[in-house]
C-alpha cells in the first residue's frame, strides 16, 4: 500500500499513523535514512542493524559466534 507525507518547515514529514503503529514507533525512536539510487528508504534503526549484520556475515569466509570465538580464546590461555 502506498502512503502520502507532506514535508514541512524543517524538513519535518509526519509518518502516518497507520505505519507509526504497524512499525511500532514511538517520539524518540531513530529512523534510518539510505539513499539507494535516488529513492529513500527510511528503517526503523534495528532493522538497519540486522541488514548491516547480514551484509557483514555474508562477507565472513568462516563465520563465527561470538561465543564460540571466547571458547577458543580461554582453550589457547588455558594451555599457555
Amino acid at each position: 500500500m502506498t502512503y502520502h507525507a507532506k514535508l514541512i518547515k524543517g524538513g519535518k514529514i509526519v509518518i502516518p499513523a497507520i505505519l507509526r503503529h504497524k512499525f511500532k514507533l514511538e517520539d524518540g525512536d531513530t529512523l534510518v535514512f539510505d539513499d539507494a539510487g535516488g529513492k529513500i528508504v527510511i528503517q526503523t534503526r534495528g532493522a538497519a542493524l540486522l541488514e548491516l549484520q547480514a551484509k557483514v556475515r555474508a562477507k565472513l569466509k568462516n563465520p563465527v559466534s561470538v561465543d564460540t570465538y571466547l571458547k577458543e580464546k580461554w582453550a589457547e590461555a588455558d594451555n599457555e
